[in-house]
């Protein structure tokens, strides 16, 4: 029964730094990536739905974002979402196709994209915490059910705790590397 609650809690925090990577991705370096924007919602047909679902991304230059509506119509409502996304950027398109230049960053710009990386980092350590949060709480129920014992309880938390420290450091690694992408010039 622990190692069904130890195998449950490593997959849920595998999934949290899975998560962590796919939101650091969006975090914007010096470099076009499609990555960059396929999250941004658009409001489209009544619903908000995300870029990549609306559109073809491209990257054809290290600068340069091409996005291409599969609906010509909402050209209009991907700018304004790309206006208002936290990302900084300025679209332009020409009726078919929205092009994106990336520019530069500046020191400044750089140093508040490195506070969002410390932020979901952060957020993907709590998601971890909560999961052993939990994972303690059914050892501490099968105690309580006469299933295990006080020792096995006391070596599940220890377990559970090891597993816990793993991911955290897991998750302060990846973030110290996407800090060092977005600092490097």
């Amino acid at each position: 029964m622990i190692e069904d609650v130890l195998d449950d809690a490593e997959s849920r925090m595998q999934k949290a730094m899975e998560a962590l990577g796919r939101e650091l991705s969006a975090v914007r370096t010096g470099r076009a990536s499609p990555q960059l924007v396929e999250r941004v919602t658009v409001e489209q047909y009544g619903t908000e739905m995300p870029l990549n679902q609306l559109a073809n991304i491209a990257a054809p230059e290290a600068r340069l974002l091409t996005i291409t509506p599969w609906d010509k119509g909402a050209i209009a409502a991907i700018e304004k979402a790309l206006r208002k996304s936290e990302l900084g950027l300025n679209p332009s398109s020409d009726g078919q196709m929205i092009r994106i230049a990336i520019p530069p960053l500046t020191e400044e710009r750089r140093r508040s994209m490195v506070k969002i990386v410390h932020t979901k980092v952060e957020d993907a350590k709590v998601a971890v915490r909560n999961i052993r949060r939990d994972a303690i709480g059914q050892a501490k129920e099968f105690k309580q059910e006469k299933l295990i014992g006080e020792d096995d309880e006391r070596r599940a938390e220890q377990q559970i705790q090891d597993l816990t420290n793993k991911f955290i450091g897991q998750a302060d690694q990846i973030g110290k590397a996407k800090e060092q992408e977005v600092m490097q010039v």
